[in-house]
């Protein structure tokens, strides 16, 4: 078993002051912080060094910054949300230094909250209510220390999900860290202090210790499977930058590559939110196979819970090894050994076996059953009774195979594994964008004088119905029962998350077309012959709508949004005085 070990909480209390606006030092600003560490919260929450003691387990030695508070109560308890800093046989008996990512769970409990707004790892902006702990661990032998390892943990603590660029800064951070210590943090969080804000699609040069790391901002607007953008703005650096290709995007191939065979049967549990434990080696490959599955579903946002690294310490250990009610719909990461017994009533298992070098080819071909997973021994593989909805895709296997016996490169075999998982969540999600379009109100129906028509609801059977003339058939070569994947899909988070986002965009929508068919209709003419209440009941409205706008961000041109508030400059001067004075710029 694991020994206790952790940061078994980061749930932190931002005792920060916070900055009274953007032009006051905020990293938006993208001027200089008039506070200290006012610009190092765009990347960074804190920086903290956790050390494992036999008797008093986790304890957190620093933080940096060091007006970032983690109380005694956040720390030990009572509900602590993940450990960073594991015992000695979660990486054997090594003498080096590892790293991993670790999801750290923002204060959500329920599982209707999580499957409306856990961030895909993919997600380019940051998310108030979760972290990412990036993690690297060290274990020295130790003969003055009872069980004979030196064991500490650097975590950093971030809302950003750049798993490529937080994993490099520990690579060099780390070492010299165990080397130099306290001051070593406080320098790097110094320079860190005077990074540009990461703003989407830049690309940004972020000296640290001597080094330039390039990084490009992933945008929203980027092209989904395109190429990364190649680097920019040398600038004649010294010393040369150590270029990032991707800021967040995993190698898809070495984490795959063990799993091939499975990889459609993964897509599709993962689609449909089912439970699922990633048992791996260490924490290191937990982590990113977890994020590796759960980013395998893009462009279509995963909508469940996943915990790269979950342990014995986590304050969902007793709900997630409870027989007496299903397993929620999460990704679990787990190393323990003690797991294989506590989690044998979850429906679904992926057993990793140790690393091999690049050019092994997995040798299990067939998805094992449950009941064989009860040895410590067990084999790799995947163990579980779901049958797939669609066939196996064997050209993509064949490919991949001969890619690894011609030595290709990794990154080309990840460029056609991520184009092939592109490709096929695009053929599922396509259908159901057409048939969530069809659903819209006509613009003619549009009238500024009446509330926008209401979007008409989603039938299910209707849009089961389309998919013999308009399903995936059409852009995807896989057979197979695609109306019962669509029927499973219907129950899980990831079609309620799907299904909430892009009604919340179709209504955004309605609302800027109102605004629109506002701005061109004649208001003056409306107001003549109404009543002083109908008229004053108008410009409320209508600043209403106009708040919503800017505080939404409607899809709306500011020469309307201009227009309107000109509308109701005009017709509040025509009212009364008092009334003037209570409805005039608000």
């Amino acid at each position: 078993m694991e020994a206790p070990g952790g940061l078994e909480a980061l749930r932190c209390s931002r005792r920060r002051r916070r900055l009274s606006s953007p032009g006051a030092g905020s990293p938006s600003a993208g001027g200089g912080s008039a506070l200290p560490w006012g610009r190092l919260s765009a990347w960074l929450e804190c920086v903290c060094a956790v050390t494992f003691d036999l008797e008093l387990g986790q304890a957190v030695e620093l933080v940096y910054p060091p007006d970032y508070t983690l109380t005694e109560k956040e720390v030990r308890g009572p509900r602590p949300r993940c450990c960073c800093c594991p015992g000695p046989k979660a990486y054997g008996a090594g003498s080096g230094g590892r790293s991993c990512s670790s999801h750290l769970l923002h204060f959500l409990s329920s599982r209707k909250q999580a499957s409306a707004t856990y961030p895909s790892p993919t997600l380019t902006q940051r998310d108030p209510a979760h972290y990412f702990g990036y993690v690297f661990f060290r274990q020295v032998k130790d003969s003055s220390v009872k069980r004979g390892y030196f064991q500490k943990s650097l975590v950093l603590v971030s809302r950003l999900p750049y798993v490529n660029l937080f994993q490099a800064l520990l690579q060099l951070i780390a070492p010299e860290y165990f080397d130099k210590l306290d001051p070593c943090l406080e320098a790097v969080c110094s320079e860190i202090d005077q990074w540009p804000p990461p703003v989407p699609g830049q690309t940004l040069n972020l000296p640290v210790m001597g080094v330039v790391i390039q990084v490009r901002i992933p945008s929203r607007l980027d092209k989904p499977g395109s190429s990364p953008a190649k680097p920019q703005n040398q600038e004649n650096l010294l010393p040369a930058p150590l270029v990032l290709p991707s800021i967040h995007e995993l190698d898809l191939f070495r984490c795959f590559q063990p799993v091939l065979i499975h990889l459609q049967a993964l897509w599709e549990l993962l689609l449909l939110g089912e439970p699922l434990v990633v048992m791996a080696p260490s924490p290191a490959a937990s982590s990113e196979m977890v994020l590796a599955l759960t980013s395998c579903l893009a462009p279509l946002k995963f909508c469940c819970d996943f915990r790269p690294y979950f342990t014995i310490h986590d304050s969902e250990f007793k709900e997630y090894t409870t027989r007496t009610q299903a397993p929620p719909s999460v990704v679990l990461g787990v190393t323990n050994p003690f797991f294989i017994k506590t989690l044998q009533h979850w429906p679904h298992i992926l057993r990793l076996g140790d690393l091999k070098m690049a050019g092994d080819l997995p040798k299990q071909v067939k998805v094992k059953k449950l009941a064989k997973l009860k040895t410590l021994d067990a084999k790799p593989g995947l163990y579980t009774s779901y049958k797939t909805f669609l066939h196996k895709d064997k050209t993509l296997i064949k490919q991949l195979l001969k890619g690894i016996h011609k030595k290709q490169p990794s990154d080309a075999q990840s460029a056609l594994l991520r184009r092939h998982l592109l490709e096929l969540t695009q053929s599922f999600i396509i259908p159901l964008e057409h048939y969530m379009a069809s659903l819209m109100p006509l613009q003619r129906a549009i009238t500024p004088w009446k509330n926008p028509p209401q979007i008409r609801p989603f039938q299910q059977e209707d849009f089961l119905k389309t998919l013999e003339h308009a399903g995936p058939q059409l852009t995807c070569v896989l057979k197979g029962d695609w109306v019962g994947l669509y029927r499973r899909f219907f129950r899980s988070p990831n079609f309620d998350g799907w299904y909430r986002q892009r009604h919340r965009e179709m209504m955004h929508k309605l609302e800027a077309l109102h605004l629109e068919a506002i701005s061109e209709a004649n208001i003056r003419s409306w107001v003549k012959d109404k009543s002083e209440v109908e008229v004053v009941d108008l410009v409320l409205k209508l600043q209403e709508k106009l708040v919503r706008a800017r505080c939404h961000r409607l899809p709306v041109k500011e020469e309307v949004l201009h227009r309107v508030g000109l509308y109701i400059a005009t017709i509040v001067g025509s009212l009364p005085e008092d009334l003037q004075a209570v409805l005039g710029p608000q």
